[in-house]
């Protein structure tokens, strides 16, 4: 009998080839093409996710090895930045609301140019499918990330009755099932969620296909050192004044 770490090994382990095919020649590949056309255009990619979905987001936004012309959204802007009460924090209510929308994207500066991955597991909270709504409304190119099979069996809870999946140019299924959890224990009790570790390989996938992408159009990929390495601050703030006063990695 496996335990339950080798079973959850073979799930992580059959999804990880789907994703690379895709990265090859699917899904993953033509968001690849979308945002390095963005980029190369002069625009930025900005990331929106909230709760766990939020670790995509930093795994595309401002770290080691990912693109320079990168940025993020984030709910908290909302009390750090915004007007609303501090303990919203912590609570479900900002990822749910549909009226966040508005005061969350005018914190946050947005050039016509930009392009949008916005990630969600289930895909249907009012905060997610309304910056969707807002963004698409106003011409960026969108990329969903969500689970295909978990925004299919539950009720959107934005008031337009639409999905994240609805606005999006291209949508990349993180490939976990529904609820997120992939193993049956003894203990009946589902655990094993899987699309924090799909989800950070959707997103360095994305990030090597459009440095790929533009180098092959000649273009230099603009890429983030660490910034714990001898001249990495340097290299990396170099390259960011490009983009002055577009880019947000903290609330």
């Amino acid at each position: 009998m496996t335990t339950l770490p080798e079973q959850f090994e073979q799930q992580v382990a059959q999804r990880l080839p789907r994703l690379t095919a895709s990265a090859l020649n699917g899904d993953i590949a033509q968001a690849a093409d979308l945002l390095a056309e963005a980029i190369a255009n002069g625009g930025v990619i900005t990331a929106f996710g909230t709760g766990h979905s939020e670790a995509f987001a930093m795994e595309i936004a401002g770290r080691a090895g990912g693109l320079i012309p990168t940025s993020r959204l984030a709910l908290r802007s909302l009390v750090i930045q915004g007007r609303r009460d501090k303990g919203l924090l912590g609570t479900p209510d900002l990822e749910r609301d549909p009226g966040t929308v508005d005061d969350l994207i005018d914190l946050h500066p947005i050039d016509p140019r930009d392009a949008f991955i916005i990630i969600s597991n289930s895909g249907v909270n009012g905060s997610i499918v309304g910056v969707a709504e807002r963004l698409k409304e106003a011409g960026h190119p969108i990329v969903a990330v969500t689970s295909l099979q978990h925004t299919r069996q539950v009720q959107p809870k934005h008031p337009s009755g639409k999905r994240l999946k609805d606005f999006a140019d291209v949508t990349i299924d993180n490939l976990g099932p529904y609820g997120d959890a992939t193993l049956e224990t003894e203990f009946d009790i589902r655990m094993g969620s899987i699309s924090s570790i799909t989800g950070a390989y959707i997103a360095q996938l994305l990030t090597m296909g459009i440095a790929q992408r533009l180098a092959d159009r000649g273009i230099t990929p603009p890429v983030f050192l660490s910034a714990n390495i001898p001249g990495g601050d340097e290299h990396n703030n170099a390259l960011k004044e490009k983009y002055a006063g577009r880019l947000c990695v903290e609330a």
